[in-house]
């Protein structure tokens, strides 16, 4: 089944190498994405094509299929006067805007003025283990198709 712009419903759990969970849907709504909009990581993306309702699949991903490997360089001392709320804690995390696009960035250390913030996402390096079950496809509207996500139960709400 070609399902190229098609609305999925999956339910997941995604653990790491040692089998812990990291995320689940489990007792929330279910994932629901745009299939070839690049909204969920490209490996699952990609097992996902061609899956149909009720299919179940496991499947890991290494980083390069996910997150793609740490980068060192996205670890940096950064003067606590340029976070968005110029107050760093260790555990914060800030969206901030860079010329990349927007990037997250985590507070790994204090120190005077200063803080090392880390842009890696949290999940970058790491080799992910997903089980799958598809539990709903159906066709995206024009106005999802438009806006490039999905709207109503599951997806975003404006």
């Amino acid at each position: 089944m070609e399902m190229e712009k098609k609305v999925i419903s999956i339910e997941y759990t995604l653990k790491d190498d040692k089998g812990e969970v990291l995320d689940t849907s489990e007792g929330k709504e279910p994932l629901t994405y745009i299939q070839g909009t690049g909204t969920i990581i490209p490996g699952l993306e990609k097992a996902l094509d061609g899956k149909h309702v009720n299919d179940t699949l496991d499947v890991s991903l290494k980083p390069e299929d996910a997150y793609g490997q740490r980068d060192e360089g996205l670890v940096q001392n950064l003067a606590i006067r340029k976070l968005p709320d110029k107050k760093a804690e260790v555990g914060m995390r800030y969206r901030v805007q860079t010329p990349n696009g927007p990037q997250f960035l985590l507070v790994k250390s204090v120190s005077g003025d200063y803080a090392i913030v880390d842009g890696n996402h949290p999940l970058a390096g790491m080799t992910l283990h997903f089980s799958v079950k598809v539990v709903g496809i159906r066709d995206a509207t024009k106005e999802e198709l438009e806006h490039g996500h999905v709207h109503g139960a599951g997806g975003h709400k404006h």
